[in-house]
């Protein structure tokens, strides 16, 4: 898996979560 700016399946899932909350 290549890291797109340090862009990660974990970050993803928090801003998913983020989102979610608001």
């Amino acid at each position: 898996m290549k890291r797109t700016r340090g862009f990660t399946l974990i970050e993803l899932l928090v801003v998913i979560a983020i989102i979610a909350i608001l």
